[in-house]
């Protein structure tokens, strides 16, 4: 479903600036943003996945990982296809890695959404006793302006809502959210901003920034970091990561999670347990209170 987009202005020539995510696109007539679902029609930049549901599930909250929001509940998970990085190592790539520009996915089969509204997600979050409402598996910001008319509905019914976001959004986007979003866990990724244009097409400081204003604002935040070997995995990069969540607060939750090869990954070998440990050391050692290790059974 195609609708007017958020968070953009119209620029003569009929360029349309979009200021969503912080690529902060400059976006021609009849071209696309980076995600490749926001088309610039005539001056105006649509969003093409409004209520296009590629995946919608119910997961225990710590699938997200929220460990200290809601504990024990269930939460009920949407999202639509896109993304804003291209991370090679991405768990979804079958649906993040798909835009609207091409309509295949990448793994070369036909992405079928299904059409839900923002009612329609409330009504399935209630039908199946979830406390909250999760915009996850790929990137929320891709479909803000669904997440964002869904997320009032949820509040109003007195469900919560979460974020499950590589923290890429500009600080407009967070501030216009806030007042529905009561979570998020953020992927940080790495600590060198060369490691995240190269491999993510990102940069690191907007994830900082994010993290730090989500606090500020007082949406709980927990931290997710996928540990690849060779990659993200030395005891600097680590250090960096743990001691700017501590000077943040030492009271967010750091999850630490294995890596295991796939999508361009592959040659990648998986994360030892050892290696998860020493970044339990690590932030444990600046100061960190809540530590947790993922993707592995110890």
């Amino acid at each position: 479903m195609i609708k007017e987009a958020m968070l953009y202005r119209k620029f003569p020539g009929n360029t349309a600036h979009c200021y969503l995510c912080s690529h902060y696109c400059k976006i021609p007539d009849g071209k696309f943003g980076f995600c490749g679902v926001r088309q610039n029609c005539e001056g105006q930049l649509n969003t093409l996945v409004w209520g296009e549901v590629i995946a919608s599930h119910v997961d225990p909250i710590e699938k997200k990982p929220l460990y200290h929001f809601l504990p024990g509940s269930y939460t009920y998970s949407i999202a639509t296809i896109g993304c804003n990085f291209r991370c090679g190592f991405c768990q979804n790539w079958e649906i993040s890695q798909v835009t609207k520009k091409d309509k295949i996915a990448v793994g070369g089969e036909h992405c079928s959404p299904i059409h839900m509204s923002p009612e329609g997600v409330v009504a399935e979050a209630k039908k199946h006793n979830c406390k909250s409402v999760s915009y996850t598996y790929t990137e929320p910001t891709i479909f803000f302006e669904y997440a964002y008319d869904t997320a009032k509905l949820v509040k109003a019914a007195g469900l919560k809502n979460i974020f499950v976001t590589n923290g890429y959004m500009t600080p407009d986007a967070i501030k216009t959210i806030q007042p529905y979003l009561d979570a998020a866990n953020i992927d940080l990724k790495f600590f060198k901003d060369s490691s995240y244009r190269d491999i993510c097409k990102g940069k690191l400081q907007p994830v900082l920034d994010s993290i730090a204003l989500m606090h500020e604002l007082k949406i709980w935040v927990e931290i997710t970091t996928l540990v690849i070997p060779g990659l993200n995995d030395s005891e600097e990069e680590l250090t960096g990561m743990a001691r700017f969540l501590a000077s943040v607060d030492k009271g967010i939750p750091w999850h630490v999670s294995a890596f295991h090869p796939d999508y361009q990954f592959t040659d990648y070998p998986p994360t030892p347990v050892k290696t998860l440990q020493n970044a339990q050391r690590i932030g444990y050692g600046a100061g960190l209170k809540f530590i947790h290790l993922g993707n592995v059974i110890l």
